[in-house]
């Protein structure tokens, strides 16, 4: 029998709340690339109420490529966000915004060997806010709303 006690079985836990849903604000947005060069928003999404306020829910992106399009539709439209025509949005425009959002526990192996266990967002995580939630105020804005401009249906971008 051969054992290699150099070897170790490497985990890192970033499960910080259960799977469920959870009223989530974006409280932060970095803009990133693909590996093939489209545009991706990485989205720190917090739990704003409840037993797990503070607590960080997951980090989820949106990639803005032909296919990802019409996720970054679904979270527009929980988000509040327009969805239709050509938009200017940029990433700061979804900071402090509230949604509903679905998490569940997910794992990988990374190329060190590590595996690592984390919160997602599936594809169809999000929802918008009920009416009858209550929502924080928003922080003053110091930023430009997004600017819709009406196109016709074969120049819109989603």
């Amino acid at each position: 029998m051969e054992i290699d006690f150099d070897s170790s079985d490497r985990t890192s836990d970033y499960v910080t709340i259960p799977a469920g849903s959870y009223l989530c604000r974006v409280a932060e947005v970095r803009k990133g690339q693909t590996r093939v060069g489209d545009e991706r928003w990485s989205m720190r999404l917090v739990v704003a109420e409840g037993e797990h306020v503070g607590k960080q829910a997951a980090w989820d992106s949106l990639v803005f490529s032909q296919r990802g399009r019409a996720r970054a539709r679904t979270v527009f439209a929980a988000l509040g966000m327009p969805t239709k025509g050509r938009v200017q949005v940029e990433p700061e425009d979804l900071e402090g915004k509230l949604c509903c959002v679905q998490v569940r526990p997910a794992e990988y192996v990374a190329p060190s060997g590590e595996t690592i266990r984390r919160n997602e967002v599936p594809y169809d995580g999000y929802s918008a806010v009920a009416e009858t939630s209550p929502q924080e105020p928003s922080p003053p804005q110091k930023r430009r709303a997004p600017r819709t401009t009406e196109v016709s249906t074969d120049e819109i971008p989603f």
